[in-house]
C-alpha cells in the first residue's frame, strides 16, 4: 500500500521509518490563513494591519515576506503599554464559517492542516521595535510578562477557535528568536519569559490532537531540550550554523529535522560539488529516518521557462534516483 503524502509525513514525525523520502516540494501540508493573526507574506504596495494595530507590509525584495512597516512604532514605553495596546473586539465572529471557507477546497486526505502562532517575541519586536524590546526584557521583564499575558489570552482564544472549528493535524510554533549565528537572548530569558507561553499553546495543541512543529531561524539548537519538553516533535528549517550532525546524534529518535541545508553556499558550486554535498547531506541525515529532505537553491520564486533553475533541476533529479526510495533500499 502506497501511502499518502500525509500520511508518510505524520509517520515521519511519529519516529517511525517512512514509506519514502518526505521532501519540501512534494506538498504534505496545506496552510491555513488566518486574518486575525501575524502575515507570513504580503503583496508588494498593500500594507495588513494586524489585531493589535501593527502595520505589515511586503516587498519584491523581501521576497513578500512580511515585515513590520519601518517607523511605525504601537508601544514607545513598555511602562504604557495598558494605555497604548489596543486589541480587536472579534465578538460575533463567524468562526465557523470562516474556517469552513478557508478549508473547504483542501484536500485533507492527502495534506496535513497546519495553522501556526506563537510568536511573541516577534509580537513584541512588531510592537515596540527590536531595540526597545531587547531593553525591556533585560530592564522591566515583569512587565513584558504582564504585556504578553495580555496579548496570550487573545492568540490562545484563537488558538481554540481553530482547533474546535478547524480541526487541524499539525500546529506551528513560529517564533524566531535567533540571529544567524547567536541567539537574540539567553537561555534563562526563553525559560523566564517565552517559554511558559509557548508550553500554553502546546498544550492546547496536543490536546486536540496535533503534532506540534516548531519554526525557528538562526542558531537556536539550545532550546531543544526546552522545546521537547514542552510537547514540539519537529523543527524547521534547522539552519546550518547550528551543529546539525551533533544534534541529528544527540536527537534523532525524538526530533525530526526538516532542513540541515545550506542553501547560501549552493550558488557558487559546480554540479559535481553540489552532487558532493547532496552525496554528504543524505549520508548524514538519512539513516535512522526523522528527516526530511529539504535540499534547495534558495530561490522563493519558482523556476519558469524564461527563468530557469538548473541546480534545482539537478537536486530534484537526484532526489528522484538517490532518495526518494532509499528507505526501502536500505531497510
Amino acid at each position: 500500500m502506497v501511502l499518502t503524502a500525509k500520511e508518510n509525513y505524520l509517520r515521519t514525525l511519529d519516529g517511525e521509518i517512512p514509506e519514502y523520502t518526505p521532501s519540501w516540494y512534494t506538498p504534505y501540508i496545506a496552510g491555513i490563513r488566518e486574518e486575525l493573526l501575524t502575515p507570513a507574506s504580503l503583496p508588494d504596495g498593500k500594507p495588513f494591519i494586524t489585531s493589535l494595530g501593527v502595520e505589515y507590509v511586503g516587498s519584491k525584495e523581501l521576497n513578500y515576506g512580511a515585515m513590520p512597516a519601518p517607523g511605525k512604532v504601537v508601544i514607545d514605553d513598555i511602562l504604557k503599554w495598558h494605555d497604548q495596546l489596543k486589541i480587536r473586539d472579534v465578538t460575533g465572529r463567524d468562526w465557523e464559517g470562516y474556517y469552513k471557507k478557508e478549508s473547504e477546497k483542501i484536500d485533507r486526505k492527502n495534506l496535513c492542516v497546519a495553522v501556526d502562532g506563537g510568536d511573541y517575541f516577534l509580537t513584541l519586536v512588531a510592537l515596540m521595535g527590536f531595540e526597545n524590546t531587547m531593553l525591556a526584557l533585560y530592564e522591566e521583564p515583569e512587565e513584558v510578562k504582564a504585556l504578553l499575558t495580555e496579548i496570550s489570552n487573545f492568540y490562545l482564544m484563537v488558538t481554540k477557535k481553530q482547533m474546535e472549528y478547524l480541526k487541524p493535524d499539525l500546529y506551528i510554533l513560529m517564533d524566531d528568536d535567533s540571529a544567524y549565528r547567536r541567539p537574540f537572548f539567553s537561555l534563562e530569558i526563553y525559560r523566564d519569559i517565552f517559554k511558559p507561553f509557548h508550553k500554553k499553546h502546546c498544550e492546547l495543541a496536543l490536546e486536540h490532537g496535533c503534532h506540534v512543529l516548531r519554526h525557528d531561524c538562526g542558531r537556536s539548537e539550545q532550546f531543544i531540550d526546552d522545546w521537547l519538553e514542552i510537547g514540539v516533535c519537529s523543527w524547521n528549517p534547522a539552519q546550518t550554523s547550528n551543529d546539525c550532525a551533533g544534534i541529528k546524534k544527540k536527537y534523532g529518535d525524538r526530533l525530526t529535522l526538516e532542513g540541515c541545508w545550506d542553501s547560501l553556499i549552493v550558488p557558487n558550486m559546480s554540479d559535481d560539488e553540489l552532487i558532493a554535498y547532496l552525496d554528504e547531506y543524505c549520508a548524514t541525515f538519512l539513516p535512522g529516518g526523522r528527516f526530511v529532505f529539504s535540499a534547495n537553491t534558495g530561490r522563493m520564486v519558482m523556476a519558469t521557462k524564461d527563468d530557469p533553475d538548473p541546480q534545482m533541476d539537478l537536486i530534484r533529479k537526484y532526489y528522484e534516483e538517490n532518495v526518494r526510495d532509499w528507505y526501502k533500499k536500505h531497510a
